[in-house]
């Protein structure tokens, strides 16, 4: 065997050897594709196969849309097959979308409940097909409760009884659910969910009612007693309209802020207090309305009305007339008989008499417009009040300097708010809020003080520290004045006094050179031998050769010359 394998190492090395680059590039290519298509075909047989979410295909295009947008908010990935059938990753993702789905009222209509479930029946006799149903409803109800996100664990018992021949013998189908909140959860006073359990269960559960549903806590506390939270309802209900309330009041409270510090600065306006009275009561406003018809509207351009206006339109109109003219009769009664017409009418029979009667119905027409008008909610009354304060100056003297008090302060002076100003304001804060004098709404703007005594303290503190910050800045720059001109003094004076000592002692040197040189030349004259040092014959040579250079060149000695004089 070892001999056959060297045997065939040896061979691929020859051959390999043997190949070219192409060749031997293709090789390589083959067995990476070779080697992918198995690691592909392992991960394709090792992922889980799609489970259906609803079994029955989705022929509505809309309840397709509805429900797809709700699994996409969700967050819960899905595809859709042939025929709409959708289908998600696994069981656990299946019972989580049911569950929303059925809270939301998102199964298609006509779905078999237990479509929604997939239950596979397995049934000998019916007895056992009754207990094997009996046993997939509540474990698939289980699994649903249990998949939300606000229970940790729920415990569900389904009495399904026996049909009856007759309707008023059979026992209604009944459901007990007892969840186990998660810490933190809301669900206890939730009704939304709770109604959404209580979809679910009832879906599940062919011919079950929700009054025959009860969903408590691990207490005990029924949670699907909704006319017992009807209490909790209203406080809900009242705390929304307490919220809307002051939203609206915080808006206001804005616009009219914004436009009051824009004129009298943030500053000056700090107190607004706005009330809005609110009417969250439903009502319904049913209005008949009866206007004249307009033949002809008016015209714009002209100066004058010229419309045409008629109150109403004849529709209909009956005239009856009746006249009579002839003698008038007055009966008697039997023959025999006497009659019994009193004395004062028996002279007024056998006159010649008139009557006349006329009868007239028209019946007119008008315009009429009804309206109905839902109305919440609405307000009842909006109360604004303001404060500006006015506006504080300093007080000066005749230097222009603040004038103090008794006390050390600065002395200021108030300056309040003229009416004519505060009901301008009161007219900016009343268009807007929206004012509406039949409402009752009620707007005040007035001119108080506010207590600025700390304010002031700061400003005179800060006062006063620039006042000292200036006087030290202002003896400091005097005193270094001063000791820059004592400074110039000392070095004038000094330059004087060095000038002077310098010019005696040029003096001295001189004299006593011209007294050396005298008595050297009157030894020279008069033949005596004179021993002068080294430095006086320097100094005599640079004497004899400066006035000689003087005499050759005079305009350089004199510049010279001036240029020591201004070095002094």
């Amino acid at each position: 065997m070892n001999e056959w394998l060297k045997k065939t190492m040896d061979r691929l090395k020859t051959l390999w050897s043997a190949w070219s680059l192409v060749q031997k590039l293709i090789l390589i290519a083959v067995v990476i594709a070779l080697i992918a298509g198995i690691v592909m075909l392992v991960l394709l047989s090792r992922s889980p196969s799609q489970v259906r979410l609803i079994n029955t295909p989705i022929r509505n295009d809309e309840e397709l849309r509805l429900i797809t947008s709700r699994l996409d908010k969700e967050g819960i990935n899905f595809s859709l097959g042939e025929g709409n059938i959708l289908y998600v990753k696994d069981e656990a993702t299946r019972s989580r979308a049911n569950a929303l789905l059925l809270r939301e009222d998102l199964i298609p209509k006509g779905t078999d409940p237990w479509a929604v479930f997939s239950i596979d029946r397995f049934t000998v006799t019916d007895f056992e097909r009754n207990v094997n149903l009996r046993k997939a409803i509540v474990q698939e109800v289980t699994k649903h409760i249990e998949s939300i996100a606000d229970i940790d664990k729920a415990n569900v018992i389904i009495e399904l009884p026996e049909k009856t021949l007759f309707a008023a013998d059979q026992n209604p189908v009944t459901a007990s659910v007892i969840i186990y909140p998660k810490p933190g959860s809301d669900i206890s006073g939730n009704r939304k969910k709770l109604e959404g359990i209580q979809k679910i269960i009832r879906f599940a559960v062919s011919g079950l009612l929700d009054e025959n549903i009860v969903i408590t806590d691990q207490n005990g506390l029924q949670l699907n007693d909704f006319a017992g939270l009807e209490d909790f309802d209203r406080i809900e209900r009242t705390k929304r309209e307490q919220q809307l309330v002051q939203k609206q009041e915080a808006y206001y409270r804005a616009a009219v802020l914004k436009a009051l510090q824009q004129i009298y600065t943030a500053d000056r306006v700090r107190d607004l207090n706005v009330k809005i009275s609110m009417d969250m009561s439903k009502k319904s406003v049913s209005t008949e309305e009866h206007f004249p018809f307009t033949l002809k509207p008016d015209n714009p351009m002209t100066p004058y009305d010229d419309s045409e206006i008629r109150p109403s339109v004849t529709l209909s109109r009956e005239t009856t007339t009746y006249e009579y003219q002839g003698t008038g009769f007055n009966p008697e009664g039997p023959a025999g008989v006497e009659g019994q017409t009193a004395p004062a009418y028996k002279d007024l029979q056998n006159m010649v008499g008139r009557a006349v009667q006329t009868h007239e119905i028209q019946n007119e027409a008008i315009n009429k417009r009804q309206s109905l008008e839902d109305k919440s909610p609405g307000i009842d009354r909006i109360s604004v009040s303001v404060n500006i304060d006015g506006l504080w100056k300093w007080k000066y003297n005749d230097k222009g300097q603040p004038t103090l008090g008794s006390d050390g302060s600065i002395e200021r002076e108030y300056l309040a708010i003229d009416q004519a100003e505060l009901d301008a304001a009161a007219a900016l804060v009343r268009d807007a809020i929206g004012y509406d004098r039949s409402r009752g709404d009620s707007v005040t703007v007035r001119n108080i003080r506010f207590d600025r005594s700390s304010q002031f303290k700061s400003e005179d503190a800060s006062f006063f520290r620039r006042q000292q910050i200036n006087s030290i800045i202002l003896y400091s720059l005097i005193g270094l004045a001063f000791l820059l001109v004592a400074f110039i003094v000392f070095r004038l004076v000094s330059r004087e006094l060095e000038r002077r000592r310098r010019i005696a002692e040029e003096k001295r040197a001189l004299e006593q050179q011209m007294l050396r040189e005298n008595a050297i030349r009157q030894a020279e004259e008069q033949n005596i031998e004179v021993s002068m040092s080294v430095e006086e014959r320097k100094r005599l040579d640079l004497q004899e050769h400066a006035i000689n250079m003087a005499k050759e060149h005079p305009e350089d000695v004199a510049q010279l010359i001036r240029t020591w004089l201004r070095e002094e």
